[in-house]
């Protein structure tokens, strides 16, 4: 059972200096690129949020607010984007005129049009200027990353998207460590979890998986979704250090505010982790939790020796 997507680079050239507020540079990009995707992907007569909001044939639609049918998952009210950015290298940066840099984007739909809408986007944003100070930046080039030992490619259209195998292959480690590297909220029985205890973790990044497999790609997983839960539920958590985020981003164009805090640090967990391993793993790229679309959810995977 395979999960496909597009990893995909966007390298730059900087023509002026551009600056990253600090905890800010996914949510600078994120909102940015909605103003232009909607420019160059809809149609005059669809410029208007709350009209474009009703055409499901309309790309900025489908990519930035899908319609959700109210029946979803549990922490998946809404429908999830098909993409999140990976950008926190650049949170507090700032590059000078001359300097390269990037920033990943990890797409979710594999439909051509949305890969070239989001290429068109990106480069005209950065000709316009990006940051609070409106730095410019030339688009070089997108590369579609490479997982495992496969080697980085330019994207074209010939460039298949990378899959991950949600099947597990191999006997896992007992321990693992989990880092999570950006806050990361988990929604557990209508509230946001105190700590990632292994079976919520674990039903989040299942339901988020197949989510954006039903919507995007080739449909829901086919498993035993409440055995999964009861497995998963007999793993335990050893350790868990690190300290809540509180912050927040506010919405020009809605006028709400929404929290970008939550969870940083590290836990550790025992137990059976053979079928989660795959999962785990798939999260790395697909992110966990509550608005993962701006970077939040991100997580590192260490796996560990029973005798360390």
């Amino acid at each position: 059972m395979l999960f496909e997507f597009f990893p995909l680079r966007f390298q730059f050239l900087a023509r002026d200096s551009i600056y990253f507020a600090p905890g800010q540079a996914a949510n600078t990009l994120r909102g940015a690129l909605g103003v232009i995707f909607r420019r160059i992907a809809c149609a005059p007569e669809c410029q208007d949020t709350r009209t474009c909001s009703a055409r499901h044939s309309c790309s900025y639609a489908r990519i930035f607010e899908p319609v959700s049918q109210g029946d979803g998952p549990s922490g998946l009210a809404d429908s999830p984007r098909p993409f999140v950015f990976r950008a926190r290298h650049l949170d507090g940066k700032t590059v000078q005129a001359g300097q390269p840099f990037h920033f990943d984007l990890h797409v979710f739909s594999l439909e051509r049009d949305t890969l070239s809408y989001f290429v068109r986007t990106f480069a005209e944003l950065v000709r316009e200027g990006i940051g609070p100070r409106r730095g410019k930046a030339e688009l070089q080039r997108v590369l579609r990353l490479g997982i495992g030992d496969a080697e980085p490619s330019v994207l074209s259209d010939s460039v298949a998207p990378a899959s991950l195998d949600l099947t597990a292959s191999s006997p896992a480690p007992r321990i693992i460590r989990v880092e999570f590297l950006s806050p990361t909220e988990l929604k557990h029985e209508d509230r946001i979890a105190d700590r990632p205890e292994f079976p919520i973790l674990l039903a989040r990044i299942r339901d988020r998986i197949s989510t954006l497999r039903a919507l995007y790609g080739s449909g829901p997983l086919e498993i035993d979704f409440q055995g999964f839960g009861l497995r998963a539920a007999s793993v335990r958590m050893t350790r868990c250090e690190g300290r809540n985020i509180t912050a927040e981003r506010h919405s020009t164009r809605t006028g709400q505010t929404h929290s970008i805090g939550g969870f940083v640090g590290t836990a550790e967990y025992e137990g059976d982790l053979t079928e989660f391993l795959p999962y785990l793993e798939a999260a790395r790229w697909v992110g966990v939790g509550r608005q993962a679309v701006w970077g939040k959810g991100e997580i590192g995977l260490t796996c560990i020796m029973d005798n360390d």
